[in-house]
């Protein structure tokens, strides 16, 4: 900052309110230094700043995986939302076990962010524990519990669940199954299993088993269990009519593994998914599915942050109620009355 100020031919201070508040400084001013930053590539050592500050300028953002175009674009509607602010995204990624979570949040928070940002509501006592203490925004996503940490903003997996059940039970199907990942090993997807959860509900209200709600393999789910998990449930039930898989990607398996068979979807078989994604629309028959805005996600939580970032030093501050973005059920071409079936 001294070397900027002597080329610049201003105090250090001037500098200081050019990169803190520019509309403070005259647009000469600001002019030459800016010139003499650009000229010495100077970048301004934000850690020093946050000592006095306590504002570092970056979010943390813990996702369960990065592969997933749905995740990737919370973030990106995350990013996006606090862009204008001056914002930066610090992302961990979790692979679905709880104990990575804990680790990544231990560590993130070494780093002083300004807030959290993480995906799902069941953590380690650990990881909340942390968080309580932490004196920082929290932001759970993708879900909406009763009892947030802080704040949220998402949906009700269970009723996405619901939802799938009572669509595939107003068509007349009576056989239905439905593809998720075990519960029994490190990764685990718990929002999967609350769709799961919500689904089986329906079918017992209705009088119905859960005896072909198959759980497969270890999350994150893929083609592969889609086409495995599918195989499983039609040596248990060849003569079963609809199935729910928790997302699209194994609902693409799954129905790739039905035309491997000579099943015809929708005529032998109803398929649905979770997620709307790309490739979703694109098979042939397009899948119908449970559609998430997820960059919306990513988007309100930017919007409820910088809110709260701004006013949480104030007198009549309170927490924000959490956020519930919905769903919506899309129909396409892999469900059709039971009437057509078989």
């Amino acid at each position: 900052m001294h070397d900027v100020s002597r080329l610049a031919g201003v105090s250090k201070m001037t500098v200081s309110r050019v990169l803190a508040d520019p509309d403070l400084v005259s647009e000469s001013t600001r002019n030459r230094v800016m010139k003499a930053i650009e000229q010495l590539s100077y970048v301004p050592d934000r850690v020093a700043g946050s000592l006095s500050s306590r504002r570092t300028n970056f979010i943390t953002a813990i996702l369960p995986t990065l592969t997933n175009s749905n995740f990737a674009d919370t973030a990106q509607g995350l990013a996006e939302a606090m862009r204008p602010a001056d914002y930066q995204l610090l992302i961990g990624y979790t692979m679905y076990r709880l104990e990575e979570e804990e680790r990544i949040i231990r560590a993130m928070l070494a780093r002083r962010p300004d807030a959290i940002v993480v995906a799902g509501t069941t953590h380690t006592k650990a990881a909340n524990e942390m968080m309580l203490r932490a004196g920082i925004p929290i932001v759970e996503i993708w879900d909406t519990p009763q009892h947030p940490i802080d704040h949220a903003v998402g949906f009700s997996n269970y009723e996405v669940g619901r939802a799938a059940a009572l669509h595939l039970l107003a068509l007349g199907h009576r056989r239905i199954g439905a593809l998720g990942s075990r519960m029994d090993g490190d990764a685990k997807d718990l929002r999967g299993e609350s769709r799961l959860a919500g689904f089986t509900s329906v079918l017992r209200e209705a009088g119905l088993g859960d005896e072909l709600v198959i759980r497969e393999g270890l999350a994150p789910v893929s083609y592969d269990h889609g086409a495995l998990t599918l195989g499983i449930l039609l040596e248990r039930a060849p003569d079963v009519q609809a199935i729910f898989a928790v997302s699209d990607i194994s609902a693409v398996g799954a129905l790739m593994e039905c035309h491997r068979r000579g099943i015809k979807v929708p005529g032998d078989l109803s398929l649905m998914g979770f997620g709307d994604f790309d490739i979703a629309r694109q098979c042939v028959p397009a899948i119908t599915t449970i559609r998430i805005d997820a960059e919306q996600i990513g988007r309100r939580t930017g919007e409820l942050l910088l809110q709260v970032l701004d006013r949480s030093t104030a007198p009549d501050y309170t927490p924000a109620a959490a956020v519930n973005v919905g769903f919506e059920l899309v129909t396409r071409g892999t469900t059709a009355p039971a009437g057509k079936s078989r």
